[in-house]
């Protein structure tokens, strides 16, 4: 062998780039193999190649217990590699294994007991010369591959452009990235997406298998990665770093939630995923088949986050607990199943998104839910919410929960109460729930707040002036009219017959006593009165 083919595999090398000496230990091997094919050839033995072209071939002799405990232990190594690779695959392996396949540790060999001949060959037949040539071409082959993967393994999680070269399969798709083809399977693939073939298509590399054929590259097109890598293609502000997305939460299909933060002053991060007339959020929805996205601004306070993160549905109010990470959200009736979304969609998302445990109640749910676990089973109203009894200024119960052993919570008003109330003032119903334990808080329960109005003080009414017509059905006393005096009707000139001759009365003494006659107040006796009325009646009309 000449200098001439050493030059040309390590040109070689660098035409394929790989590295260097690869294609000459492949030389070397194939030399060697060469050799076993020789007859008379023994088993152990190495090769050895000079900067010049030539080489040597020579035998190696030991001792025998020695290269049988050597055998030995490259026949157990053998095996658990065998193993491993069943549990890696889970495939029953049906491999023979000889003496001639083992491969020594000549690391491990003395070298005071082991006599090296030289048994180079003249020259190699037509079969040995082949044997070499298959062998190189096997480890440049073998080298493109270890290329290719590492090339691949480094980029999991990125997002690559194929074109799809096979569709028929309704399970798996073959992508092609240029250099390798990778495979698009059923589980990866977004419900109702239609992948034609030779369209264009983004996945993410979620996994880089070594197979015999080279590096099998597994691509994800339901990974939430590929949203994160969609807007920072279409946002300069997130490739520049002005603008970073914390948070996704992705329904594959359907909708997907994502949170964004602005880093710098006066940069909207809303506004600058929106983009222009919605032109960027556009262009990623298309990439995507249609999904719809929501764009929420993170924000480190977990009450407001999660308002924001069940839009588009308005939110009331929002009660968190930190140590279980739940939230109880309260919506309007009218938003209440625009909160939840279809089949909960919304309320998943937000969930994933934010990291809570949300529930989400209408107003009316959570009032009676309030009323209920406020006074449940207690004697005379006695509260067992656990949350502050000061009242706001709107007129509702603080959410906030009670400091152990007192009613109020630790804002420095609401603690103020507390002081007030240690020191045995008396605290207004306007200010705070009054203590269970009176009649009157019993009737006075209403939302599962507790209120007290205040008793207004007696205070004398007048009478009302008397009507002279009463004003209902029921009797009244009337006042007695004082009686008008009537004045005597002077006598007509009538003419007309001469009244009759009225017989005398009689006697006064055959006339049993009477009563004194009772004058009124005009002068006019009762008798007389009558008197004057009869002929008033008898006068003829004028």
């Amino acid at each position: 062998m000449s200098r001439e083919i050493v030059e040309a595999v390590r040109e070689l090398e660098r035409d394929k780039n790989l590295e260097s000496g690869i294609l000459v230990d492949a030389l070397r091997d194939g030399l060697l193999a060469a050799y076993k094919k020789t007859p008379g050839s023994y088993r152990h033995a190495t090769v050895e190649i000079d900067d010049a072209g030539d080489f040597r071939v020579f035998a190696i002799h030991m001792p025998q217990d020695l290269e049988e405990r050597l055998l030995e232990e490259a026949r157990e190594k053998a095996y658990d590699d065998l193993e491993k690779i069943e549990e890696e695959t889970g495939e029953k392996q049906h491999t023979l294994v000889t003496d001639d396949d083992l491969e020594i540790d000549w690391d491990q060999v003395p070298e005071n007991q082991v006599r090296r001949e030289d048994v180079t060959p003249e020259n190699f037949g037509r079969i040995a010369a082949q044997t070499a040539k298959q062998v190189i071409q096997q480890r440049i082959r073998e080298a493109e591959r270890q290329i290719m993967y590492e090339e691949y393994v480094d980029r999991v999680s990125e997002v690559v452009t194929g074109i799809v070269q096979q569709a028929g399969d309704r399970n798996n798709i073959l992508v092609d990235l240029g250099k390798v083809e990778a495979l698009l399977p059923r589980s990866e693939q977004v419900d109702g997406e239609r992948y034609e073939q030779g369209s264009r298509i983004k996945a993410v590399i979620t996994e880089v298998r070594s197979g015999t054929k080279g590096p099998q590259v597994i691509l994800s097109r339901r990974d939430p990665e590929l949203i994160k890598t969609l807007f920072e293609l279409e946002v300069p502000e997130i490739a520049d770093g002005l603008v970073e997305i914390r948070g996704v939460a992705r329904e594959p299909g359907y909708r997907s939630k994502i949170a964004v933060v602005s880093h710098a002053q006066g940069v909207d991060p809303v506004g600058a995923c929106v983009g222009p007339r919605g032109s960027r959020v556009r262009m990623v929805v298309s990439e995507l088949r249609g999904e719809k996205i929501d764009i929420i601004p993170w924000n480190t306070e977990p009450a407001r986050f999660l308002a924001k993160a069940l839009s588009p549905a308005r939110v009331r109010e929002v009660y968190i607990d930190d140590d279980t990470k739940e939230a109880t959200v309260i919506v309007p009736e009218d938003q209440l199943a625009l909160a939840i979304g279809k089949e909960g969609l919304n309320a998943r998302l937000a969930a994933r998104l934010t990291g809570w445990k949300v529930d989400i109640q209408s107003e009316a749910e959570f009032a009676q839910s309030e009323a209920e676990a406020a006074f449940a089973g207690g004697e005379a109203g006695e509260d067992f919410s656990g949350r502050c009894a000061a009242i706001l200024s709107n007129g509702k119960r603080c959410p906030n929960a009670a400091i152990p052993g007192t009613r109020f919570c630790g804002i420095p008003a609401h603690a103020a109460l507390a002081d007030r109330e240690a020191a045995g003032e008396t605290i207004e119903s306007a200010e705070a729930v009054p203590i269970a334990g009176t009649e009157e808080d019993e009737e006075l329960l209403a939302d599962g707040d507790v209120t007290e109005l205040p008793t207004p003080e007696p205070s004398e009414v007048p009478s009302p002036e008397p009507s002279p017509t009463p004003a209902g059905p029921q009797p009244t006393e009337v006042p007695t009219p004082e009686p008008a005096t009537i004045p005597t009707p002077e006598p007509s000139t009538v003419p007309g017959p001469e009244p009759a001759s009225v017989p005398p009365m009689p006697a006064a003494a055959e006339e049993p006593e009477k009563a004194p006659l009772e004058e009124r107040p005009s002068g006019i006796p009762i008798a007389a009165s009558a008197e004057v009325e009869e002929e008033r009646n008898d006068a003829p009309a004028a």
